[in-house]
């Protein structure tokens, strides 16, 4: 009879190594993010039906578990996609201004910059045109 073969436990791998743990965590967002692409869906099938079902899907949106919902995954959105625009710099090819390698810090700290403005602008044009 021969040895028996190792096999290594795999319970709870990604619990022993906090680069994995964050990993986990910010795989798991994304499922929020396409839960959340659900709901907004919704309204838009709402708001093809026409005017009492969209309103209808906006007063069940202003309730307080819905708001509680949305908090909640305004948390989930900002952990999101602040995870991703840190793996930015690991991703993409390395960035040479003037002679000079530009910080990792730097390049997500510009990706935020850039969201940040981004959804302000949208934001403001959706204020500016809903009136």
């Amino acid at each position: 009879m021969g040895r028996r073969t190792y096999t290594r436990p795999m319970d709870g791998w990604w619990l022993r190594n906090p680069f994995f743990v964050k990993y986990m965590a910010r795989e798991l967002t994304a499922v929020f993010v396409v839960l959340y692409a659900l709901i907004l869906l919704v309204g838009v099938m709402r708001l093809a039906e026409g005017r009492a079902p969209f309103e209808h899907w906006v007063a069940n949106l202003q309730t307080g578990p819905a708001i509680a919902m949305h908090v909640g995954l305004l948390a989930v959105f900002l952990y999101h996609t602040l995870s991703w625009f840190q793996i930015m710099p690991k991703t993409m090819a390395p960035v040479i201004v003037a002679g000079m390698k530009v910080p990792a810090c730097a390049i997500t700290g510009a990706g935020l910059v850039a969201s940040a403005i981004a959804s302000i602008a949208v934001f403001v044009a959706f204020r500016m045109f809903a009136a």
